[in-house]
């Protein structure tokens, strides 16, 4: 009975670590991919993109960051400051949102100075409709903030989409044929979103070793996001999408 209670209490004192892990992998990936394309190209002092890149890089690798120290916070028994931290996350996200929009902005004004600008809208549906996954995933993970199996389920999720832009920069430094200028098709962001997807498939792993199943949240919500990436495709290139991306582009007059 005794060893019973203990290696119980052991496996719960375990499970919460492996969030950590997970958010680590998020801290890594955000890093790593952009080692190529900006980290590197900072260090050197040749890259040239608009400001709004740096606050939106800024933002978005600070978001991995607070998802790790939160997730450790609530793997030390610190979950009344993990909650009160809470609000601060909700802040940083708005911020992001309004970064995506201004980026997507950005990319389309840079490519309609060499004639691509169709090119860059319907590009801009990945990382739009990847804007629109992550808020409803995060919306809902707040909404279930006081169910903490849906909750932290629900934040890696939300985190899955902010990782495809990382890992399509390896991509794009491995598969880019020299000389090509402006944005490319849409459906080259099908593979990285693929890969980072095995993330979704390494929580369901966990989840089947722990509990015996995946949990709902990593069924639909993972499916949602399959969905997208999926559908970015064919979408990108209707009257309505390009309808869209030109609303998007007039945000700014």
């Amino acid at each position: 009975m005794v060893a019973t209670t203990v290696s119980v209490g052991a496996a719960r004192a375990a499970r919460p670590r492996f969030y950590v892990w997970m958010a680590a992998a998020f801290v890594l990936i955000a890093f790593g991919g952009f080692i190529p394309t900006y980290w590197a190209k900072m260090a050197t002092g040749s890259f040239t993109g608009a400001p709004i890149l740096h606050i939106h890089g800024a933002l978005f690798f600070s978001w991995t960051l607070f998802f790790l120290f939160q997730s450790w916070q609530v793997a030390a028994g610190r979950v009344l400051n993990h909650r009160n931290w809470g609000m601060a996350g909700i802040s940083l996200a708005t911020a992001m949102g309004i970064t995506v929009i201004l980026a997507a902005i950005n990319s389309i004004n840079v490519a309609e100075a060499i004639g691509m600008g169709d090119a860059a809208r319907r590009f801009s549906v990945v990382s739009l409709s990847a804007l629109v996954v992550f808020a409803g995933l995060f919306g809902l993970a707040i909404a279930q903030s006081n169910k903490p199996e849906v909750h932290k389920r629900l934040m890696i999720l939300a985190s899955v989409p902010l990782a495809q832009a990382a890992t399509a920069r390896i991509f794009q430094v491995a598969m880019t044929p020299p000389g090509a200028v402006g944005p490319p098709p849409v459906f080259v962001s099908l593979p990285p979103g693929l890969v980072v997807d095995l993330l979704i498939v390494a929580a369901m792993i966990y989840d089947w070793r722990t509990r015996g199943r995946p949990h709902p949240v990593y069924l639909i919500g993972g499916a949602v996001i399959l969905a997208v990436q999926l559908l970015v495709i064919p979408v990108s290139g209707t009257p309505a999408w390009m309808s869209i991306a030109r609303g998007v582009e007039g945000l700014t007059g």
